[in-house]
């Protein structure tokens, strides 16, 4: 896949809301961490509110188109998530982009433009925190920043639980996985045929979980796979009657007839040490019981 330009000192970036609002003062912190570094523009409806998005879905959609079609700017920040993006993804012309590929940062609802451009332009997009959530975490801000200048991580951890061992290598996809599952059938549904795939989630109910889960089994998402990489499943919820399983036994039991290796726990999702990971990148993933080693190899 295609990698955008890293960054250098003084190029130019802007933060777009094309998901929930945001105010001025949530922003601030963010806006003066980048400024420290970068050119930082804002998005002329940035800051524009109708019900939880930020702007009415015109407004949302003409800031990041101009984002896109800028040959200025080099990184395009996704303010914060929520809901937004799969309302205006088939109104934006990915022409001026594909042209002159930029870095689109986020997560979460973001997925769906990692999604979208991986599957059908082929160009690399990074899984980070957001400005929203620059303070929660310096060692993820600031991993976030260097692997836009050119600084890509690896990363060693041991999980709480035990993964499905093996080494392999290929191509990083995913996201969140409420929004995986919301891409399925369309133009911007994932190919994992020998992919890495990633996902995390936050405040499901553990039925709801399974069916997602079985839904990407069903769907074939596995069957070609070379690795899985679970993120964050935090804030799980469970019904008056237990669904019977916890979210690690859901993800074990859909996958147990695949060979590929599985890690637990890796820091990325909905979680203060969001770490970045490039998608479309290849890395090389091996996994042995708890701990779990992810290199990256290059595009």
């Amino acid at each position: 896949m295609l990698m955008p330009p890293y960054l250098k000192q003084g190029d130019t970036i802007v933060i777009v809301a094309p998901v929930r609002k945001i105010s001025e003062a949530e922003l601030k912190p963010a806006i003066n961490y980048l400024s420290q570094y970068f050119t930082v523009k804002l998005g002329a409806n940035i800051y524009e509110q109708h019900h939880q998005f930020g702007g009415t879905d015109e407004q949302r959609t003409l800031d990041l188109q101009w984002a896109m079609d800028n040959p200025e700017i080099k990184a395009i920040f996704i303010a914060r998530g929520g809901y937004g993006l799969l309302r205006i993804i088939d109104d934006l012309d990915f022409t001026s982009f594909c042209a002159s590929p930029k870095w689109i940062v986020g997560y979460s609802d973001v997925t769906v433009l990692h999604a979208h451009i991986q599957q059908n332009f082929n160009i690399c997009s990074l899984h980070a925190t957001m400005p929203f959530q620059f303070l929660l975490d310096k060692a993820a801000t600031q991993q976030m920043l260097e692997t836009l200048m050119g600084m890509p991580c690896d990363y060693n951890y041991e999980s709480e639980v035990c993964g499905v061992n093996g080494k392999t290598s290929g191509v990083l996809v995913g996201g969140n996985l409420s929004l995986l599952y919301a891409l399925s059938g369309s133009i911007s549904d994932l190919d994992t045929r020998d992919k890495i795939l990633i996902f995390e989630d936050l405040d499901e109910y553990l039925y709801h979980i399974d069916r997602m889960v079985l839904q990407l089994k069903r769907s074939d998402k596995f069957k070609h796979l070379k690795g899985l990489i679970i993120g964050g499943m935090n804030d799980m919820k469970d019904n008056t009657i237990p669904f019977g399983s916890s979210v690690y036994e859901i993800i074990k039991n859909a996958t147990m007839s695949y060979s590929f290796p599985i890690a637990f726990d890796f820091p990325l999702g909905h979680i203060p040490k969001n770490m970045p990971l490039i998608l479309g990148a290849s890395y090389e993933l091996e996994v042995k019981n708890k701990k779990v080693n992810l290199s990256f190899c290059g595009s």
